[in-house]
């Protein structure tokens, strides 16, 4: 049966970075509770957060293989990050159910904000509204000006799914992206 690539995160950016991709993909909400373990730094809870999605989808499936949320809260985020050096953290895993081999690693854009003017911050949130979008920030949009620098090894993370990660994970389980004949999508399980 040919692999089928699913993402385990309601995030509608990452979905659009894979439609970019061409690779047939389904979505699943892999229903994990993001709440922060005391004393966890950010990178080590993305990488817990994208294993333990992985694995609640691949379980729960046998076919396969903080945002702002206001505008308020937007603000406030970039307000506090103007001026400043802020690392993303992206992480990613992938199970495949059927053997239960897993591959993962981690993608971190660290990224110098810009020091714009509350018009300007204002402005931006005003056309992006970016509540759903780590840190306040839409790169791949208007709010690529609200950046000054950035560093990291992978491009693609700080728009949401770091491709180039994806592609050496796939490729560890022995389906890199570049080169596996993706199977089709399949009907979502039945039942809650």
């Amino acid at each position: 049966m040919l692999p089928v690539l699913v993402l385990a995160s309601r995030s509608p950016h990452r979905a659009k970075v894979l439609e970019r991709l061409g690779a047939p993909f389904e979505t699943r909400d892999s229903a994990v509770d993001e709440t922060p373990i005391p004393g966890e730094s950010p990178a080590q809870r993305a990488q817990r957060l994208a294993l333990a999605k992985a694995q609640a989808v691949a379980a729960s499936w046998a076919g396969l293989l903080r945002k702002p949320g206001t505008l308020a809260k937007a603000r406030s985020q970039l307000l506090a990050s103007r001026g400043q050096w802020i690392t993303f953290e992206s992480a990613l895993a992938v199970v495949h159910s059927g053997t239960g081999a897993l591959a993962q690693g981690a993608a971190p854009v660290r990224v110098r904000f810009a020091e714009l003017s509350d018009a300007e911050l204002d402005g931006y949130l005003a056309v992006e509204q970016p509540l759903d979008a780590a840190g306040a920030l839409y790169s791949e949009r208007l709010g690529a000006v609200l950046l000054e620098a950035w560093e990291g090894a992978d491009p693609s993370a700080l728009i949401g799914l770091p491709l180039n990660l994806l592609h050496r994970l796939t490729s560890e389980l022995g389906y890199p992206l570049l080169t596996t004949s993706w199977g089709s999508p399949s009907p979502a399980p039945e039942g809650p």
